[in-house]
């Protein structure tokens, strides 16, 4: 078939569109200084705009269309703002809004709508869709490939997608979306059937799937309210400067601007925090700024574009000193202060048997200094939040965060109120991956709403979040690691420093779990680990997709593999000599007591890596739930509506990993309900505080407390009651795991955890040096459903392969300098290997249907594998991550470099 000339299934112009919406063009505005004219959806379109607007301003703020997503703008490198000019995919961001005269614009609001059909049921039964944040952007790019190309191969879609972003999904379920699309589209096969039955271990799909795929299901940044105002915050200017006076009067001149804030409005608490109280609302007067993240005001106008103009007019007056950008240099006696109480957030320690004896009569013994670099979650979604006065002498504030029940407690501390004045609603986000734990700019947006008596609307831009937000934490961990003559470990003694950055977050818990994996899944007899977690002027650090868990793995695996080379074994023998089995006790001492599948995973890659050239092989473990003496917690309630739907409540937050689908399927088989009598939500209307959607434990905690309501409302169905009967009924479900010991508790068995997960991966390179294949094989406990667990496990080593290779957030003296999109070099599609997924199932008795918890541990194993694999092909070894010189990343980076030229 010639590509070229077949295009069954598509017109000459770009869609078919079905325009039926009038669009409101709020003009007037004297800086509005030119008219243009252009075709929207094919409706001719006539409006004045600023000379240097941008198209996606114009199409969001004065057209109405919300399917363009803000993710970078201005600088036009994440693809969620993507149009088709003439037919032609644009970055809207990054395009100004006169370019477009005369032309032809397309957003997916403007597609036909059976294309519209074929495109969300695609996407979804695909898989292609999680936190949906980039979706439409990949979506208008699908098209424009496909008009021009009706038959792509995988690779021309991974091509043509490279301009587009995804954080989530590994992108290697976007392309099989868009390959059904174009079969779709030319009549080759059908458009596919959703598994509706709504039963745990099928492929229900996603919740609200299709309206996310089409940019329908409204993020933060979508939503408004009468009359609302717009929030800037004013970031500091330095990462460590005595603050002499604040000048607001240029900002308040501003027309347009209703308040600026400062630390003198905050009624209540200026600091706040998870753990610890120590990151402030607002800087104030006679402080000093602990990091460039650090915000200093909060312009409030009646737009957007006012509000950031008026922000930067706020004139600070410092006195500079020098930052303490080094976790060692800040541990000395001498280093300035940092907060009070001084640079040591926390240490963490285990000890069990003698270390320093095993490490002396080992036969090989391997030391060795490892180091791993800050990364930057770049969730597709910046930080936003909605708060208004909700007519009864209190707020209603729209969250973006993790903890719906800490942002409350957060807040109301901030206005000095009791915490049922305050009610917060998820909307569920583009994306955290652990970095919209920590309170943002909800407590801006309710102060500003609770001040001005109005709606107000905080976004920040790209930029910003890359200052506020906490990140990976970067850490050096020195290890001595011990084997007998046979290859079985004899001790493991570490010493480990993260940089915890500016404030605490959950920096001590990160250093913790460092502390409580640093033996990795192996039974190790003689154990001496020590991790401090250090204040400097950095961003802070806190969590991210591992918790701390991935940087200890990349130093023990390197560990094993060095010492399998001592020994004159493979990777694979050096790990099935070690690994935990029933019985054994890990790095905390706690002992593994219950059936799970380690054994299982490391035998479903053997053949692979031993057949492979250049394969490394690691495995992994990594906590479900939070535990080390804190309680897990999981609560739901069930609601009959009047209209006989039913309401799931629950406290855990839907992020794109598809907590809120689980839910609908636990409840359908529970109940024996049709999952699309299932509405599901997350906000503080019922009692439901259980704590953050961390530590990978949403699907256990929530499911546990999904499950027991639903149980109760199948007492009522089996006794002969209809759901008419039931109008009203609440059914609530409340699950707690409160049995674990602190970590390094002088107890017979400690139990610092609910479970865990376990994984072992392989990575193999080509010929050349390049990804080729990364084979993964996961013990989940039980498949609740393959297609998005698939998904999850795909999105986590797209995640890992940065880490391994490219990715690092650069500062230099505290200021950040990987300031773009682009300079944080994530993976694009073209980039990623073949990953094929194995799912071993070992249930577990205390989890729900026996489903371990898997958001993180998909990228555990994933560096320390990169790097064996390196090693074979370059015959050396890194003990620093990203491994930028080595020949994979530069197959990556070298491809950037050329295209930049061109």
């Amino acid at each position: 078939m010639d590509r070229a000339e077949d295009r069954r299934g598509f017109d000459e112009k770009p869609c078919r569109l079905d325009f039926s919406r009038a669009y409101t063009l709020r003009g007037g505005d004297p800086r509005m200084n030119g008219q243009i004219e252009f075709t929207l959806n094919d409706k001719p379109v006539s409006i004045h705009v600023d000379e240097r607007a941008f198209l996606l301003d114009v199409l969001r703020d004065q057209c109405g269309i919300r399917s363009v997503k803000n993710g970078c703008q201005p600088h036009g490198q994440c693809g969620a703002c993507t149009v088709l000019v003439d037919g032609r995919p644009k970055l809207s961001c990054s395009l100004k809004a006169s370019k477009v005269a005369g032309k032809r614009v397309v957003t997916c609001e403007g597609l036909g709508e059976e294309l519209r059909r074929q495109i969300a049921a695609c996407f979804v039964q695909s898989g292609a869709v999680q936190c949906g944040y980039c979706t439409p952007g990949m979506v208008t790019r699908g098209i424009a490939l496909l008009v021009r190309n009706p038959v792509p191969t995988r690779k021309e879609i991974a091509k043509a997608l490279r301009s587009n972003l995804c954080r989530c999904t590994g992108y290697a379920k976007i392309i099989d979306a868009v390959q059904l699309l174009w079969k779709v589209r030319l009549g080759d096969v059908s458009v596919p059937r959703a598994e509706l039955s709504g039963a745990v271990g099928t492929s229900l799909p996603r919740y609200r799937g299709a309206e996310t795929v089409l940019g329908d299901r409204p993020f933060i940044d979508d939503m408004s309210e009468p009359e609302m105002l717009f929030g800037a915050v004013r970031l500091a200017d330095h990462p460590r400067a005595l603050v002499k006076g604040i000048n607001i009067r240029a900002a308040l001149a501003v027309e347009g601007v209703e308040r600026v804030i400062t630390f003198r409005d905050v009624p209540g608490e200026r600091y706040v925090g998870l753990i610890q109280q120590d990151w402030p609302v607002f800087v104030a007067q006679g402080e000093e700024t602990r990091c460039m993240g650090d915000v200093m005001a909060l312009v409030v106008a009646r737009d957007r574009h006012t509000a950031h103009q008026a922000a930067e007019l706020i004139a600070i007056d410092y006195d500079i000193r020098d930052p303490v950008t080094d976790p060692n240099e800040a541990l000395k006696p001498e280093a300035p202060k940092i907060h009070p109480s001084g640079n040591l957030l926390s240490t963490s320690a285990v000890a069990r048997g003698d270390a320093s004896k095993a490490l002396a009569e080992s036969a090989h013994l391997v030391d060795r200094v490892f180091r791993t670099q800050r990364v930057e979650h770049m969730y597709l979604e910046p930080e936003a939040s909605l708060a208004r006065p909700d007519g009864r002498g209190g707020l209603k504030v729209y969250s973006a965060g993790q903890g719906m029940f800490d942002d409350r407690r957060q807040i109301a501390a901030i206005l000095g109120w009791p915490v049922e004045r305050v009610n917060v609603e998820l909307v569920s986000n583009g994306g955290a991956f652990g970095g919209k734990e920590d309170l943002s700019v909800q407590g801006h947006a309710a102060l500003a709403a609770h001040v001005c008596g109005r709606a107000v609307k905080v976004v920040l831009t790209r930029e910003q979040s890359f200052r506020l937000h906490p990140k990976r934490h970067p850490m050096e961990l020195h290890y001595r690691v011990g084997c007998d003559a046979d290859g079985h470990l004899t001790a493991v003694q570490a010493r480990i420093i993260g940089d915890t950055g500016a404030y605490a977050s959950v920096g001590a818990k990160v250093l913790e779990r460092a502390c409580g994996h640093a033996a990795g899944p192996y039974k190790v007899d003689n154990v001496d680990v020590e991790a401090l977690a250090v204040y400097t002027n950095n961003p802070p650090s806190g969590a991210m997709r591992g918790f701390g868990v991935n940087q200890v793995a990349f130093a023990l695996e390197g560990c094993l593999d060095e010492l399998a080379e001592k020994v004159g074994i493979d990777g694979w023998e050096m790990r099935w000599r070690n690994i935990l089995r029933l019985g054994d006790r890990c790095t905390t001492g706690q002992r593994m007591d219950k059936p799970f599948g380690l054994s299982k995973t490391l035998l479903a890659v053997k053949e692979v890596y031993r057949s492979a050239k250049y394969a490394g092989i690691a495995c992994g473990m990594k906590n479900v739930g939070s535990g080390n003496g804190t309680a897990d917690e999981g609560k739901a309630t069930l609601t009959i509506e009047q209209d006989e739907s039913v309401h799931i409540r629950i406290g855990h937050t839907e992020m794109g990993q598809g907590l809120f689908t689980l839910c609908v399927q636990e409840a359908a088989q529970e109940t024996g309900l049709g999952p699309e009598t299932f509405r599901v939500s997350s906000d503080t209307t019922d009692e439901l505080d259980c704590g953050q959607t961390t530590a990978s434990r949403g699907t256990v905690l929530s499911g546990h407390a999904v499950v027991a309501a639903a149980r109760k409302l199948r007492a009522d169905l089996d006794a002969g009651k209809g759901l008419s009967d039931l109008v009203g009924n609440v059914y609530r479900g409340d699950y707690a795991y409160a049995e674990t010991s602190p970590l390094g508790a002088e107890v017979p068995d400690p139990v610092t955890h609910l479970t865990y997960g376990f994984a072992t991966q392989v990575v193999i390179l080509d010929e050349q040096g390049r990804l080729q294949k990364v084979v993964a094989a996961h013990d989940v406990g039980k498949v609740m459903n393959p297609l998005q667990l698939e998904g999850q496990i795909e999105g986590a080593i797209h995640m890992g392969l940065g880490y391994a290779l490219t990715e690092e957030l650069v500062l230099a003296g505290g200021h950040v300098k990987s300031d773009t999109v682009n300079s944080l070099n994530i993976l694009r599609a073209e980039h990623m290997p073949e990953v094929e997924v194995i799912f071993v199932e070992e249930p577990d008795p205390d989890c729900p249907y026996g489903a371990r918890g898997v958001g993180e541990i998909g990228l555990v194993p994933t560096a320390p594998a990169v790097a064996e694999a390196i090693r074979k092909f370059e015959g050396r070894r890194y003990y620093r991550l990203p491994m930028r010189e080595s020949a994979p990343a530069g197959a990556i980076l070298d491809a950037r470099q050329k295209r930049k030229g061109k």
